[in-house]
């Protein structure tokens, strides 16, 4: 045993599991469930997993006299898996916070977009931008979601609707992947908006027979990795034939469907995904009820962003009305110049306050299926053994308060553990 374990966190006023039979993810009933033990331990192993969960004297007896590279004392204190965002926008450059004074003087996001600004703002200045200071930028925007908890991470690109910067993004995202202690989740969004040099058809064509071929080229080199395929499926944007072909023909290369669906306008965005085998769908403000029926039937996850809805003044997807029909309900924080929030605990918090999610659905909707809707709860979203040793540990003796102090997660989060090595120590957190 000499040299095999990594870290033993010992002894949590709560340890909270999330999940204890390796369920893929948790419906309505399971999420208010949650599995939490009291005066338990942890142990991760030298190769980043998870090896031991459980009641703190009986972990003790079984690790008598077993080194450790480290050991941390979680008296009086929490452990929790590491959040998971399950949709950002983190590559870019030129923020719009000019166009957060035209949205608080009334302007819609379609105003917005239809003025120049919006995402063909962002394109612009992302365009211009070095594949460097991107990287610089975005490493700076992941360690800031890293401190506020979240361990893994979708990252899409979308900012620059051409082959060159598309592939300029994908790059970003794969450099960051390989430099930083977090896990990433790579989206190809080429079809975010249309290009101001094209029509939709156009730029559909040139998706599937220019940048699709372009990424399984550079993926089977292993200059980059691509999990996800996106598309903004929109009134004036893809419309839905478009966005079936251009889905379509990403699964049809291995990449998992994870779309923007039904936001601005009913579009039957959860039909079509549920229809393809859609990992997931974001957004969904304008969700039908046989889209929502649809998606339980399917298990494609629910991915609800509260942040958005809540800058955008758009009305809240109807988080109650999903758990009730069975569709598998996921966070994120969209986190983009538009909407810039990157802490999944405000997500969470707003997520209660405004979506009507207990404390427990949020903390599942942030863990076990923010995980599975990336397709990655095999590995990540719960403290179970054989699980990617992934962990928090907050200065409180309850769980909830990292959702109950809104904003409050700065002085809260103590330890940040990715495969089990401290990757943030807070040295904020006052010892009176």
């Amino acid at each position: 045993m000499a040299g095999q374990y990594e870290l033993l966190l010992e002894g949590a006023q709560q340890l909270v599991l999330v999940c204890t039979k390796g369920e893929k993810y948790l419906l309505e009933s399971g999420m208010q469930n949650l599995a939490v033990l009291e005066n338990a331990s942890v142990v991760i192993g030298k190769d980043g997993y998870i090896k031991a969960a459980g009641d703190a004297s009986a972990i003790r007896n079984q690790f008598s006299g077993v080194p450790f590279e480290k050991i941390i004392d979680c008296s009086g204190k929490c452990i929790l898996p590491g959040l998971v965002d399950a949709h950002t926008h983190p590559v870019w450059a030129g923020d719009r916070v000019h166009e957060f004074a035209m949205k608080l003087a009334g302007a819609s996001y379609m105003d917005i977009h239809q003025a120049g600004g919006g995402i063909h703002f962002t394109v612009e200045h992302t365009r211009k931008t070095s594949e460097d200071e991107l990287l610089q930028h975005f490493k700076e925007r992941l360690l800031r979601m890293l401190r506020g908890g979240t361990t893994l991470v979708e990252c899409k690109s979308g900012y620059g609707l051409n082959l060159e910067t598309e592939i300029k993004m994908l790059r970003v995202i794969e450099r960051a992947r390989q430099e930083l202690n977090i896990g990433i989740s790579s989206t190809y969004c080429g079809a975010h908006s249309v290009p101001k040099d094209k029509n939709a058809l156009e730029a559909t064509d040139d998706i599937i027979n220019v940048h699709l071929p372009k990424l399984k080229e550079l993926d089977l080199n292993g200059e980059i990795h691509v999990d996800n395929i996106d598309v903004f499926c929109e009134k004036g944007v893809f419309d839905l034939n478009s966005t079936r072909k251009i889905l379509q023909a990403g699964k049809d290369m291995g990449l998992q469907i994870n779309f923007h669906g039904d936001e601005l306008h009913p579009m039957k965005c959860a039909e079509l995904g549920a229809d393809l085998g859609a990992q997931a769908i974001s957004h969904l403000e304008e969700v039908s009820d046989e889209g929502v029926t649809a998606m339980a039937r399917a298990k494609c996850a629910a991915v609800l962003l509260p942040t958005t809805a809540y800058i955008l003044r758009l009305k809240q997807p109807e988080a109650r009305k999903m758990l009730k029909e069975g569709v598998i309900v996921a966070l994120g924080s969209d986190f983009n110049p538009n909407a810039y929030c990157c802490s999944m605990p405000i997500v969470m918090h707003l997520a209660c306050v405004n979506m009507k999610m207990s404390m427990k659905e949020a903390l599942a909707a942030a863990t076990i299926n923010a995980a599975y809707a990336l397709g990655k709860s095999d590995t990540h979203g719960s403290i179970e053994i054989g699980k990617q040793g992934d962990l928090l540990i907050i200065n409180s003796s309850r769980w909830e308060h990292l959702i109950y102090q809104f904003g409050g997660h700065q002085e809260l989060i103590e330890y940040v553990i990715v495969k089990g090595k401290v990757v943030y120590k807070n040295t904020n957190i006052l010892d009176y």
